[in-house]
């Protein structure tokens, strides 16, 4: 899968041991949001996707993924 500017959508072979204790289904509802957000000009980094497919395989609740979420947001946003 290729974006408008000829990117590639890797993000299965750049992290594939986040992937691997997915099965079928869930690997292919965390590809399917993972590039929605890339066509919307995300640019994946290792730790969005190791949470999403935390929450997705049930090591992580709703709670401790936004949890996740605000504290990686708020590192990026001081530059850390």
């Amino acid at each position: 899968m290729f974006s408008a500017e000829g990117q590639r959508f890797d993000i299965e072979e750049r992290w594939p041991e986040l992937f691997a204790q997915l099965d079928a289904s869930q690997r292919r509802s965390v590809l399917n949001t993972l590039a929605a957000d890339w066509h919307e000009g995300w640019e994946p980094n290792r730790e969005d996707v190791e949470n999403i497919t935390d929450l997705v395989r049930g090591a992580i609740d709703q709670d401790e993924f936004l949890r996740r979420s605000d504290a990686a947001a708020e590192r990026r946003r001081k530059g850390a």
